[in-house]
């Protein structure tokens, strides 16, 4: 049985929803406010629990054309840049986990969805269409297309589809910063290891590097505590926010503090977090990704959650029968939240752990050089081993 599938937001998680919704045979409109779509941000880690689901949807031989594979996940000291210890990647991951984990701009995974979308003859997306929680109801008739059986919220942290589910948590500043740049790998390599992810980890902050443009570029996100600055990336007062940057990572090894001081642009970026609350109302609305749940990036998952969220309730949806979406709806909510759940316990524990100073920092680096790699992989079996209902 097909059914009509509003979406409201065409980032990574809508458009993973709507190729989803669309090759089950659902008919698909997704929404967008902005006029065309760009990315905003540099790159980002695709782990295998979520590539698993690219691959599923189709998207498997342009993913690996996009993504770099890195040889491990570092984790070092952001004084020394001593290396501490480090998860094997590539072959090893791919073996363990049955999916390849990399990274990729983000950007390229918007478009590798997006032109699968398009492509897609279940899918229709309409651009430049602003939407106000008090004309949500009626976009179908603007649009000429026949009433949504469902509506799903993908339009992240600041969702307007959010005020259509009664008792949904709104978002509240978490008290951290990230700030989001890029190196040229050539000035960078003495400093930063142009193939690998790293995590230098210094008290109260932490930066994570790893390569982009086949190694022609270093992405770097430092995480750094700091006061609420509005909703949306901040570029233009940069000369004030960057010696809050440098203060909080004074004491750090001076070849970072020298990157840090002369990237010539940088995003300064307020990290936002929705707690938990309702995800859908009486079967009309849903809500997915940051919209629902968003969360701060030490487990570096919010895109992988997000294609977790679309691929599975457009499986949950597709074993019903009935027009009532009601019992789908909150069996898919009660699944992802306890995954969401043990998700943000794993993004708290690595902030913690990341964090720390003092005694508890010499505890951390002697605890985690004594580990084997092998045994940090099977930490993570339960996060990149997962397989989304229906793969």
């Amino acid at each position: 049985m097909s059914r009509n599938i509003l979406i409201i937001g065409a980032g990574i998680g809508g458009l993973t929803a709507a190729l989803a919704f669309a090759s089950g045979g659902d008919h698909v409109d997704i929404v967008e406010q902005a006029p065309e779509l760009s990315e905003v941000g540099a790159g980002l880690q695709v782990s295998p629990n979520a590539s698993r689901i690219l691959i599923a949807l189709g998207l498997g031989d342009r993913l690996r054309q996009v993504m770099i594979v890195p040889h491990e996940i570092v984790l070092a000291s952001g004084q020394s840049l001593r290396k501490i210890t480090h998860v094997p990647c590539g072959g090893f991951a791919e073996d363990r986990w049955g999916s390849p984990y990399g990274v990729m701009h983000r950007a390229d995974l918007q478009k590798l969805l997006l032109d699968a979308v398009t492509a897609h003859p279940n899918c229709r997306l309409h651009l430049g269409q602003r939407i106000q929680d008090s004309d949500i109801g009626a976009l179908h008739e603007q649009l000429g297309r026949p009433a949504p059986d469902l509506t799903v919220g993908a339009d992240g942290v600041w969702s307007q589809t959010r005020k259509l589910v009664p008792g949904a948590s709104e978002p509240r500043f978490s008290g951290q910063i990230a700030w989001r740049f890029t190196a040229p790998a050539d000035v960078a390599r003495t400093v930063l290891n142009p193939v690998n992810v790293t995590a230098f980890m210094g008290p109260k902050t932490h930066l994570v590097t790893y390569p982009l443009d086949q190694g022609k570029t270093i992405n770097m996100v430092a995480i750094t505590r700091g006061t609420q600055r509005g909703e949306t990336w901040n570029s233009h007062e940069m000369a004030t926010d960057r010696q809050d940057l440098l203060r909080a990572f004074a004491g750090w090894h001076r070849g970072i503090v020298s990157i840090l001081r002369q990237a010539p642009e940088m995003n300064c970026w307020p990290l936002y977090e929705v707690a938990d609350g309702p995800w859908h109302d009486a079967g009309k609305t849903v809500l997915i990704g940051d919209a629902a749940h968003a969360m701060t990036p030490f487990a570096a998952q919010g895109a992988a959650m997000a294609i977790e969220d679309g691929y599975e309730l457009a499986n949950a949806l597709s074993q019903t029968a009935s027009g009532d979406l009601t019992p789908a709806l909150a069996r898919f909510e009660a699944a992802r939240r306890t995954r969401i759940a043990r998700t943000r316990g794993r993004g708290a524990f690595n902030q913690f752990a990341y964090h720390a100073r003092g005694p508890i920092r010499l505890g951390r680096d002697l605890v985690l050089s004594l580990k084997p790699p092998e045994s940090l992989a099977a930490d993570l079996d339960w996060l990149y081993g997962y397989r989304a209902t229906g793969l």
